[in-house]
């Protein structure tokens, strides 16, 4: 399990990981995205990207 979590904070697609598993449901693998705090932390919403956006060319 941790080393899916893992897979998953680097960035590796879910589908990968599920293959890699060896799961056929990928309901299975998506227990992982529970787990995974750093990709929820990592998660920027579009007024996040205009307001960097801006601070960039001001």
């Amino acid at each position: 399990m941790c080393y899916a979590t893992h897979l998953l904070e680097h960035g590796v697609d879910l589908r990968y990981i599920q293959t890699f598993l060896g799961h056929v449901s990928s309901t299975t693998t998506e227990i992982y995205t529970h787990v995974s705090k750093r990709s929820l932390a990592n998660i920027k919403s579009p007024l996040d990207q205009i307001t960097e956006y801006k601070q960039l060319n001001n």
